[in-house]
């Protein structure tokens, strides 16, 4: 039997993907206590139900219910005839603050207004789910239509490789590290765009300041190296029944270089076949006087 495990960050489109499965023939539940899930699949097998996929969907609506769902996870994965994967959905603090603003929906951690503390503490609770997924799919750019193709992509293709998801991340070291991520790195070895007065004001999204950080043999050397090193490691994430892997590129402010490098691998791992979501985690905050 064929399960799924839907869980992520509110507001982050899960009721979206509950849909997407349901019209793929699954029988999906939203919110069952996690603990409950295996006599569900108990009574399911000692029946005449019908019903060979399910989806659950699972989050901090269950409060203390939800405490249980990491040893569901674990339950399911060693249950003999289900085969079971873990969706996760995330998306930026600012979108989901943007999100709920415009439903004017409660958050339902605070019974409230949905504000970057509550997001971050729900983010904080998260951690363990997100580390236990098979997939994480950041919705923060995606329209429905674009959410859907990736699905399709995940959960209709061939068994290759090509279902592996790599999600990349720029950010800035001065408003502090990813917590998600497994794999970070420094471009702050790069010469600096923030020190060319026409570059200044750009982002890595510019032709102008991608061209300039991308001349540099010591950019083309480590997108080369980055490439090999990665690629390498993917088949012993799959051997260990991983099919996500989470990978930061930082600079001083989140700006320029980590922003034209992350574009750059992102169009990489896309045209090597990889599910690839790109996230510019700081490119919104924009602070006078910072160092980019």
């Amino acid at each position: 039997m064929k399960v799924i495990i839907i869980s992520g960050m509110s507001g982050a489109g899960k009721t979206k993907a509950a849909d997407w499965f349901e019209d793929q023939g699954y029988y999906c539940i939203d919110n069952m206590p996690p603990a409950l899930v295996g006599n569900f699949l108990e009574l399911t097998a000692a029946g005449k139900t019908g019903i060979e996929k399910a989806a659950f969907v699972a989050d901090v609506r269950g409060k203390d219910f939800f405490k249980d769902l990491v040893t569901c996870i674990d339950n399911l994965r060693s249950m003999e005839g289900v085969d079971s994967k873990v969706l996760f959905l995330e998306a930026s603090t600012d979108s989901l603050v943007h999100r709920y603003n415009e439903t004017r929906r409660q958050h339902p951690l605070s019974g409230g207004k949905a504000t970057r503390e509550v997001i971050e503490k729900e983010r904080h609770e998260l951690e363990p789910i997100r580390r236990k997924a098979d997939y994480v799919i950041d919705t923060t750019k995606k329209k429905v239509s674009e959410f859907n193709i990736e699905m399709n992509r995940i959960f209709l293709g061939d068994e290759s490789g090509s279902k592996f998801n790599i999600n990349v991340t720029s950010f800035g070291y001065k408003y502090g590290l990813p917590s998600e991520t497994d794999v970070t790195f420094d471009m702050r070895f790069i010469p600096n765009p923030f020190y060319v007065n026409s570059l200044r004001a750009l982002t890595g999204n510019n032709r102008k300041v991608s061209s300039y950080v991308m001349k540099f043999d010591i950019t083309k050397n480590f997108i080369d190296q980055c490439d090999k090193m990665i690629n390498s490691l993917i088949p012993g994430f799959i051997n260990e029944g991983k099919y996500h892997l989470n990978i930061a590129f930082g600079c001083t402010g989140g700006h320029h270089r980590s922003v034209a490098v992350a574009n750059a691998m992102a169009e990489i791992f896309k045209n090597e076949g990889y599910i690839v979501t790109l996230n510019h985690r700081d490119l919104d905050f924009v602070r006078k006087g910072a160092k980019k």
